[in-house]
């Protein structure tokens, strides 16, 4: 890998004024930050729509785009809201995404804008839709949803559905894609390369398994007969029971693993490279049978391994996949990540959780992996200082050339060491480069609510110094 360096920072954390991060003139002058610091990268979290928690990690399409990205300012300036539906959407606070005002305000602003839109643009938005069936699926699916109450699809009693609300699904899907083509392209232009997000499951309640039940593992009364975990690990002693259908990895091979590789393709539409999220499921899965209560009751499972490896690869070609190689990792799975040829990825807040000969050490990355000084399922890096104990703090602190006995200043250092290391990529998360502490920490794992409401305001990203990310990019050639 070439050496380079990036920022970690989703959709939904930028700045703006209409209670979430959005696809507007602030996520291109995030853009101009990222050029002006010398970086290369921006990575996002996943762009579908979020669950009942808010988290992009569970939702109703793994196609579908999250209706609050979508630009308000750019519908106004279209004609399709008025100011003063623009101005009722104004936020309260800039500090944090208002998911419960979006969630009871949102929709009725967007149906608005949808039943103002021209024939000919009618026209646009209903060719766009028709041209991706996985999309069509989507808006039928919510659509559908809408008129049974917005219960899960395995409840549903009413097949008739309002094709004003059809409409509306498939105009935000349109403006969706089309906001964001405009600022990927912008990126590019700028010497930014963006790289997404695939979580490697799909909600039960969701378009993915309405429409496709037989590629999951439920049974007749469309109940999942296992679901998606992790083992007890250093995030949780229970640990993590998601509860997502487990695939039925039989029934996908059938088709060469069809679904899966048009689930890669329409990522790539979208962005330069991508994170796939538990890879190490791919090679064997924690498999929790269906009525447990935690997912230690679980156990592992065989996975597709490099059949499923190679039928991505031939869709990536030579664009950037990462391996979220995370977790429990065994011999087997480092063997699949090695044998992908894909970077897996290293975390230095993990580094000192063993000797020396921790992966996850700065002194042991290789040139293809993806080092991070933490990601979205972290502690940010000064909260991560904090929470340490004394002595390990200080083994770590000196490990990076920091020796001043106020703590407090290290972040720099460690982020100097990553920037230093042989990693081929880097990536920071914004709250990292502000120096911010465990209140803008951007999700718990195991946690249930406050997650994924961080925001950074225009002042916070213009008080980072821009000459000197620019200054390490350049020393370390990145």
């Amino acid at each position: 890998m070439n050496r380079k360096s990036g920022v970690l920072m989703h959709i939904s954390t930028l700045d703006g004024s209409y209670s979430c991060g959005s696809f507007g003139e602030e996520a291109k002058k995030f853009v101009d930050f990222l050029r002006d610091c010398g970086f290369s990268y921006w990575q996002v979290l996943p762009f579908c729509m979020v669950d009942e928690c808010n988290s992009p990690y569970k939702s109703y399409s793994t196609f579908g785009g999250n209706p609050y990205f979508v630009d308000l300012p750019t519908l106004f300036k279209k004609g399709l809201i008025t100011k003063e539906e623009l101005d009722s959407q104004r936020q309260q606070t800039p500090y944090s995404c208002e998911f419960v005002r979006l969630y009871h305000t949102r929709y009725d602003v967007l149906k608005k804008a949808s039943e103002r839109v021209s024939e000919s643009d009618r026209a646009a938005v209903e060719a766009f839709i028709e041209s991706d069936s996985y999309l069509y699926d989507f808006c039928v699916f919510m659509s559908r949803k809408n008129a049974n109450g917005e219960r899960p699809w395995y409840e549903w009693t009413v097949d008739e559905i309002n094709e004003d609300v059809l409409f509306m699904w498939k105009f935000i899907q349109y403006e969706f894609f089309t906001q964001w083509a405009e600022i990927k392209k912008y990126a590019n232009e700028n010497g930014v390369k963006i790289i997404g997000d695939i979580p490697i499951y799909v909600a039960l309640d969701s378009c993915d398994v309405w429409s496709n039940r037989r590629l999951f593992c439920i049974d007749g009364d469309n109940k999942p007969t296992c679901v998606a975990g992790v083992p007890p690990d250093y995030f949780a002693a229970d640990g993590q029971l998601w509860g997502n259908p487990l695939y039925n990895w039989d029934e996908m091979k059938k088709d060469g693993y069809r679904w899966w590789r048009d689930r890669l393709s329409h990522t790539l539409r979208l962005f330069d490279g991508v994170r796939i999220d538990h890879f190490r499921g791919i090679e064997s899965y924690w498999a929790v049978p269906g009525g447990a209560k935690t997912a230690r009751e679980g156990s592992w499972k065989k996975g597709p391994g490099m059949e499923l490896v190679n039928a991505l690869s031939e869709v990536a070609g030579d664009r950037l996949i990462i391996a979220e190689d995370l977790g429990d990792i065994t011999k087997e799975v480092a063997e699949l990540v090695n044998k992908s040829g894909f970077p897996g990825m290293r975390v230095f807040q993990f580094a000192f959780l063993s000797d020396s000969d921790n992966p996850h050490l700065p002194h042991n990355y290789i040139n293809n992996c993806v080092a991070y000084t933490g990601t979205h399922d972290n502690n940010t890096l000064l909260g991560y200082l904090w929470e340490m104990d004394g002595n390990t703090r200080r083994r770590m602190l000196r490990y990076c050339g920091y020796e001043s006995d106020d703590w407090t200043g290290g972040c720099g250092a460690v982020i100097r060491s990553v920037f230093a290391s042989p990693a081929g990529l880097v990536i920071f998360p914004v709250q990292d480069l502000l120096g911010y502490g465990s209140d803008t920490r951007l999700n718990i794992p195991g946690k249930a609510d406050g997650n994924w409401q961080y925001r950074v305001t225009d002042e916070q990203l213009k008080s980072i110094d821009r000459f000197k990310y620019r200054e390490l990019n350049s020393l370390y050639k990145r």
